[in-house]
């Protein structure tokens, strides 16, 4: 069994350019939950079966996908509805996730990037676990600009994270992304290197 770091945090918070700059410092493997769900709602998979019997064939596009925008915007702004989508979605994520790291040597270091990581009980498997914030003003300028959302399906979406005042008291790191590039990489080397200390004492 690989090394398991976990990375969590807020819909564009950046998770993604953390988990590439962990790549270039030396994890084996970045695993992004977000890209394992893709990938279930496929129309071969169980968990498609399991969303179309849940919340109705009106899920899906006219060529029989399942249309994640229209989705999020069943989910988001319901608790309960999002709620039942994360019972569907979690257990097939770990099988998934656990699938990608067979393989691996046992040295190896993968990161596990997910927004649910501590709420849906992946993060017990993690040697660490960061967290990655960012200014809230910025995370709903990239919904807004870079992810082509309205301004009312970003603050559904916005509103619908964790709380990260509950997670800091339950992570080993937290990031701040709201500025460079620069200057998140050297937070990120920093936090990898007392990772990577931790690991060989």
């Amino acid at each position: 069994m690989p090394h398991l770091l976990g990375l969590t945090g807020n819909i564009a918070t950046g998770k993604t350019t953390i988990g590439r700059m962990l790549l270039e410092l030396g994890a084996a493997r970045y695993i992004d939950a977000d890209a394992v769900v893709h990938g279930l709602y496929l129309p071969d998979q169980p968990v498609y079966d399991a969303v179309v019997a849940t919340f109705g064939r009106e899920m899906l596009t006219a060529d029989g996908q399942i249309d994640r925008k229209q989705l999020g915007a069943r989910v988001f702004g319901d608790p309960a509805a999002l709620a039942e989508l994360e019972r569907i979605t979690h257990p097939a994520v770990h099988l998934a996730v656990a699938e990608e790291l067979k393989g691996l040597p046992a040295d190896a270091v993968a990161v596990i990037d997910a927004v649910k990581l501590l709420e849906g009980g992946m993060g017990a498997a993690c040697d660490q676990v960061w967290l990655v914030v960012c200014d809230p003003a910025e995370e709903r300028r990239r919904l807004l600009q870079d992810r082509g959302m309205s301004a009312a399906e970003a603050d559904a979406r916005l509103a619908a994270q964790p709380d990260n005042a509950a997670r800091r008291p339950r992570v080993q790191a937290v990031i701040d992304n709201s500025g460079t590039l620069d200057a998140t990489r050297a937070q990120v080397a920093a936090a990898w290197a007392r990772y990577r200390a931790q690991m060989s004492s």
